[in-house]
């Protein structure tokens, strides 16, 4: 789903639904307080978030995972496969499973580092460890409670924020933010803190800072016409960084998180951008969900995550390493 207007701020549809967020909280107050949850051999770490839609998690963890291995550890991802029929757990291939099967993300992960599915990530835990991992990253999972966490980051995005601060259906967040920072270890805050969040909620918190860099792709993107389109929990960061690069936005078409795109959903912007003489342009989370005949038709504009403090990183990890 995309994420409603009315999640960004206070306003009488919030107000009305609030009730019903107050029920959702106490439900996820009263299961993580219940929890049982199974101890891997090897350290866990999440990166999760509050929020529901895109505050650049998926790319946190796989930096992550890079800076782990690049300090000679040997990582493997962890994820539910949202958005994939698999149960698990499994091993991801990038060659031979599918989007259908796995979900996006698990596909993305598994181009680089082990990445491994499973509905219950506690069962995907001793999977991983027998295929060599000596420490796990969970993509998404901080409400999950059937694994237990070793260093818990909570991800948020300095423009978004964490909307209204309400609970879903009210607003975008999955559990008060009081309760989620209560079991977090550190707070990563993506690009500029422009809600002044490092003051309300960081205190005796570490906060990490980070940021999303375009893959040399944008290049080519620079002062071209474009017609783009993406499925990703904020499309609105996707539009906003082609106009950051220069290119001339001549048509956005956003999508749901996740959305399954079918061929009838590609070709009209294929013709349209064939009609303006503009170039079609997704996110690579986004293209792993096209047919391959229509993919090679779309560039893909790439994003990953980076620390702006590696030190300040290391010093976190420390708990677990």
């Amino acid at each position: 789903m995309r994420a409603p207007d009315f999640w960004r701020t206070d306003n009488g549809i919030a107000r009305l639904l609030e009730p019903f967020g107050l029920i959702y909280g106490a439900v996820t107050a009263r299961r993580v307080a219940k929890a049982k949850p199974f101890r891997a051999s090897v350290p866990v770490i999440c990166v999760g978030n509050l929020s529901a839609g895109g505050t650049g998690k998926t790319p946190v963890a796989a930096a992550l995972a890079q800076h782990l291995s690049a300090a000679g550890r040997s990582p493997a991802i962890l994820l539910r496969g949202y958005g994939g029929s698999a149960k698990g757990p499994l091993k991801v291939s990038s060659h031979s499973h599918s989007v259908e099967e796995v979900g996006d993300e698990a596909l993305l992960h598994a181009r680089s580092v082990p990445t491994f599915v499973a509905r219950q990530r506690s069962l995907a835990a001793p999977l991983a460890v027998e295929n060599g991992a000596d420490i796990l990253v969970m993509d998404d999972g901080h409400q999950h409670t059937s694994l237990a966490k070793d260093l818990s980051l909570i991800v948020v995005d300095g423009h978004a924020g964490f909307g209204n601060g309400r609970i879903i259906p009210a607003g975008p967040l999955r559990e008060s933010v009081a309760a989620g920072l209560a079991r977090a270890d550190a707070l990563i805050l993506m690009g500029e803190d422009e809600r002044n969040l490092i003051a309300r909620v960081g205190g005796p918190l570490p906060v990490l800072r980070a940021h999303l860099e375009l893959g040399p792709e944008w290049r080519a993107l620079r002062g071209q016409k474009v017609v783009a389109f993406a499925g990703i929990g904020d499309p609105e960061r996707f539009y906003n960084a082609l106009r950051s690069v220069g290119a001339r936005v001549v048509a956005f078409h956003p999508f749901s998180d996740h959305y399954g795109y079918a061929a009838a959903d590609i070709q009209p912007m294929l013709d349209e951008a064939y009609a303006v003489g503009a170039i079609p342009v997704t996110t690579v989370k986004d293209a792993v969900r096209l047919d391959p005949d229509q993919r090679q038709q779309v560039n893909v504009l790439s994003v990953t995550a980076a620390f702006d403090d590696v030190d300040a990183l290391d010093r976190i990890l420390r708990k677990v390493l």
